[in-house]
C-alpha cells in the first residue's frame, strides 16, 4: 500500500468536510424544490440528488407506484366527431312499420346496429357498403315496440353510440283477403290461385311481394292482377303433378292503401294430384279427355248457333252434384230454368258448366246448348252415366278446353281463365 502523507491527509479532510456541507444544503435545497413541485401538480421528477422516496414522506403525497395518490389530470376527454341520426326520434309513437326506421351517421362509419321488439326478437337488417346508413330488409310489425342500438366511429376510432325506442302504430282499418285455396287440399294442374280483397288495392307491388310460393320442385309462379281488387298466380305451364305448393302470406304489415294494412300472416299448404286435360270440340261433338296420360273420347253437345260456346282454356272451380240452372242470372231472360241440373261443375263465372243432361239426347249429334258443355245423365243423377263418371273423375283445378266455337276466346278474368294469357304478358 502507499503510504500516504500527513500533509496529503490533511488537505482531503477538509476538502470532504466541504463537500459533506455543500452537500446538505443542496439536500434541503432539494427538499423545498421537490415540495413546490408537489404541489404545482406537474409530473417533475426529482434531478438534485434528494432521496425521492424520503421527499414522498416528507410531503404526505407521491407516486402512485409508491402509496401516494395520483394528482388530478386538467386535459380534456377527446369525444368521436362521428354523428348517428337514428329515425324515427326517440319515444315516437305510431310509426309507419315500413319504410320510417333508418340509421344513419356523419363523419363516421356505422360500426353495428341492433334493433329488436319488445320480446327480444332481432330485425334483420343491412349497412351501406360505405358505412353510411342501415335499413331493415322488410317492414316491421304493426303496433309493436322496438329499440334500437347503433355505435359508429370516426377516423380516430373514437366510438360514438346510440340508444333509442319507439312503438309502430295499430291499423284502424285493414283489409280482407279471401284466395280459393283450403289447407292441404288437392288440385288438378291446370289451378290458379285466385286472391281476391274487399277493398281497391293501391300499393300492388308491396302486396304482390307480401305473397309468395314455396314449391317442392322449384317451380316459378307469377301473380297478374285483374284490376285493383283480384291478384291471381298461376306458374308458366300446367302445374307438374305431385308438386308440393305452400303460399306464404305475409300481409298484416304491408300498407295496400293509406291507412290500410293487410289482416293476415299465415302459411297455406296444397298438392298438385293427378293430370287430367279434358279437350271439346265444338264442330264433331266430341270431348277427349286425357287423365295421368290415357285418353277416351265421350259424346257432348256444346252451345248452339244462338249461344255458342266461349273458346280458349278453362279451369274447373267448383263441383255441385246436383244444382239449379236459371237463365235469367246470365242475362238469358226466360229460356229455362232447371232446378235440378246433375253433375254440374262451374268453368266461367259467367255461367259456363260441364254438366249432367238428362232432358235431350243430342251429344255427339248436333250443340243444343246456351253454352255449356253436357253431357248423357239420368234425372237425379247416376254415378254409371257419361256425366256421373266425368264427376266422380274430376277435381277441381283440371283443365277443360273449348274448340272451334264460332265464339271468340273467353276473357282472362272470367273464371280460372288465366292461361289465356301468355307467360311474358302475365
Amino acid at each position: 500500500m502507499k503510504p500516504v502523507r500527513a500533509a496529503d491527509a490533511a488537505i482531503r479532510t477538509t476538502v470532504t468536510r466541504r463537500r459533506v456541507r455543500q452537500s446538505a444544503v443542496a439536500l434541503a435545497m432539494g427538499g423545498v424544490l421537490l415540495l413546490t413541485a408537489a404541489c404545482s401538480g406537474d409530473d417533475h421528477k426529482n434531478t438534485g440528488g434528494g432521496d425521492g422516496t424520503a421527499t414522498a414522506g416528507a410531503n404526505g403525497a407521491g407516486d402512485a407506484g409508491n402509496g401516494g395518490t395520483p394528482a388530478p389530470s386538467s386535459a380534456t376527454p377527446k369525444t368521436s366527431a362521428a354523428v348517428l341520426t337514428v329515425e324515427p326520434q326517440d319515444g315516437a309513437q305510431d310509426v309507419a312499420p315500413d319504410g320510417a326506421l333508418k340509421v344513419g351517421v356523419a363523419s363516421g362509419k356505422l360500426t353495428a346496429v341492433e334493433v329488436t321488439d319488445k320480446e327480444g326478437k332481432p330485425v334483420a337488417g343491412t349497412i351501406a357498403a360505405d358505412g353510411s346508413g342501415w335499413k331493415p330488409n322488410a317492414a316491421l310489425a304493426v303496433g309493436m315496440a322496438y329499440k334500437v342500438n347503433a355505435q359508429a366511429t370516426d377516423a380516430d376510432g373514437l366510438v360514438a353510440a346510440s340508444t333509442t325506442s319507439f312503438t309502430t302504430l295499430t291499423p284502424a282499418k285493414k283489409v280482407s283477403t279471401n284466395d280459393n285455396i283450403a289447407d292441404n287440399g288437392t288440385y288438378g294442374v291446370g289451378m290458379i290461385v285466385s286472391v281476391e280483397f274487399n277493398k281497391e288495392i293501391k300499393n300492388k307491388d308491396a302486396v304482390a311481394q307480401g305473397i309468395t310460393f314455396e314449391t317442392s320442385n322449384g317451380t316459378t309462379v307469377k301473380g297478374h292482377w285483374f284490376g285493383a281488387k283480384r291478384l291471381d298466380f298461376r306458374p308458366e305451364k300446367y302445374w307438374e303433378p305431385g308438386t308440393k305448393v305452400t303460399i306464404k302470406y305475409r300481409l298484416k304489415n304491408v300498407e295496400i292503401a293509406p291507412g290500410i294494412y293487410g289482416d293476415i300472416d299465415k302459411d297455406e299448404p296444397f298438392t298438385i294430384g293427378r293430370s287430367q286435360v279434358s279437350v271439346a270440340d265444338s264442330a264433331s261433338h266430341q270431348m277427349t279427355v286425357t287423365r295421368a296420360g290415357a285418353s277416351h273420347t265421350v259424346p257432348v253437345t256444346l252451345g248452339d248457333e244462338k249461344n255458342p260456346s266461349w273458346n280458349g282454356t278453362m279451369v274447373v272451380m267448383s263441383k255441385e252434384k246436383v244444382t239449379r240452372m236459371n237463365s235469367q242470372t246470365v242475362g238469358l231472360g226466360g229460356e229455362y230454368d232447371i232446378k235440378d241440373v246433375p253433375h254440374a261443375m262451374r268453368l266461367t263465372r259467367s255461367g259456363t258448366f260441364v254438366h249432367g243432361n238428362y232432358w235431350a239426347n243430342p251429344f255427339g249429334k248436333t250443340n243444343a246448348s246456351h253454352g255449356c258443355i253436357s253431357m248423357q245423365d239420368e234425372k237425379g243423377g247416376s254415378d254409371t252415366s257419361v256425366a256421373g263418371k266425368f264427376f266422380n273423375d274430376s277435381m277441381i283445378g283440371d283443365i277443360v278446353v273449348i274448340k272451334n266455337s264460332k265464339e271468340k276466346t273467353v276473357a282472362p278474368d272470367n273464371g280460372l281463365s288465366g292461361w289465356n294469357i301468355d307467360w311474358a304478358n302475365w
